[in-house]
């Protein structure tokens, strides 16, 4: 199993972690990743952070696809890996409809099917062994639609890409899953139990197969992110985690529409994920919070004193050996967390 951190996206002053991170490279984490939401970019963070550093992969986790077309993507995908030397990972997700449609304006559509056109897209550019054209839900390439010119052409990259650049998404659902594994190299499945692979298996299993050529978990990377606290107090340190759940779980999504409290309800909480989107949605955020249990707190995420986390880490270190986490990515603003992280896994 390969450690990563995550560098997420910036608050109000625009910051980027570099101590952290460059204590991470020399350490020998593989990969940092970058966010976006509706504020500072991902992709802008991670070419600066790629300037900075050496040795260790940078990622986007995520960039919104409706927020940029394919090709421009590709683009950007396409510059980052050649001016770092292969050290750029391009990861994709399709956010949700209140960012989609209330930041960027645009109809946040079938998300599977954007998916699936705007990696197919991609590859095509990075492959050019022909000119991009494309005809889907989402994208007609060259546009011909009302408004058209009618003068557009297909064209192929005049910088060459490379067809190893490595592209994950960003998934929690079944179907969503089989996306995945049928047209990515890897999956970000938010925060996981590495005991509790059994809930994305048959999932990744039906997309491996879609795709063919005996694609596996063997060249499939899953990379779950896991907040790190380290606190000898206990209940300081799981508080946090708590108000995060809580936030995704009652609050990201409609109380018949929330693709997080599904997945707490899979992982096998599904009164408390019921009890915590009732309170979230009435505002009681900080009830909600203190409704997240505990163990739900331990099996996502990495809290409490030295010992105990490293006691946690070996059913992760189990998952790894197993191929069923690829790598742990760290949520920590810890150097001492890094150092145990690194100590006990790598």
């Amino acid at each position: 199993m390969k450690l990563g951190i995550i560098a997420g996206y910036s608050p109000a002053t625009m910051s980027v972690p570099m101590e952290l991170i460059k204590e991470a490279e020399g350490l020998g984490y593989d990969s940092v990743w970058t966010a976006e939401a509706w504020g500072s970019d991902a992709a802008t963070p991670a070419a600066w952070i790629l300037a900075l550093t050496e040795k260790i992969n940078v990622g986007t986790a995520i960039m919104q696809m409706p927020g940029r077309t394919p090709a421009m993507t590709a683009m950007t995908a396409m510059t980052l890996y050649a001016m770092s030397n292969g050290r750029f990972i391009l990861g994709l997700g399709p956010s949700g409809p209140q960012v989609v449609e209330g930041w960027h304006g645009v109809a946040y559509g079938k998300p599977l099917t954007r998916t699936k056109e705007y990696i197919s897209i991609i590859r095509t550019i990075l492959e050019r062994k022909e000119k991009l054209e494309h005809e889907g839900f989402h994208y007609q390439i060259p546009f011909n639609g009302e408004g058209s010119s009618g003068l557009g052409k297909p064209l192929k990259s005049i910088l060459h890409g490379d067809p190893a650049l490595q592209i994950y998404t960003a998934s929690i659902s079944p179907n969503g899953m089989k996306c995945a594994g049928e047209v990515s190299d890897g999956v970000f499945p938010v925060w996981m139990n590495p005991e509790r692979y059994d809930i994305f298996e048959e999932s990744l299993n039906e997309g491996f197969a879609a795709a063919g050529g005996g694609k596996s978990l063997e060249n499939f990377e899953i990379a779950p992110f896991c907040t790190v606290i380290l606190n000898d107090d206990l209940e300081a340190a799981r508080m946090p985690v708590k108000n995060n759940l809580a936030l995704y779980i009652g609050g990201m999504g409609a109380r018949d529409k929330n693709f997080y409290n599904d997945y707490c309800k899979r992982l096998g909480y599904p009164d408390a994920a019921k009890e915590i989107q009732d309170l979230y949605l009435d505002g009681k955020k900080a009830e909600a919070a203190a409704a997240v249990p505990d163990a739900l707190v331990d099996d996502v995420a990495l809290v409490g004193p030295a010992d105990r986390i490293r006691d946690r880490l070996q059913a992760w270190k189990a998952a790894g050996e197993k191929r069923q986490v690829g790598s742990l990515l760290a949520g920590t603003g810890s150097v001492e967390a890094l150092r145990l992280l690194a100590e006990e896994v790598l």
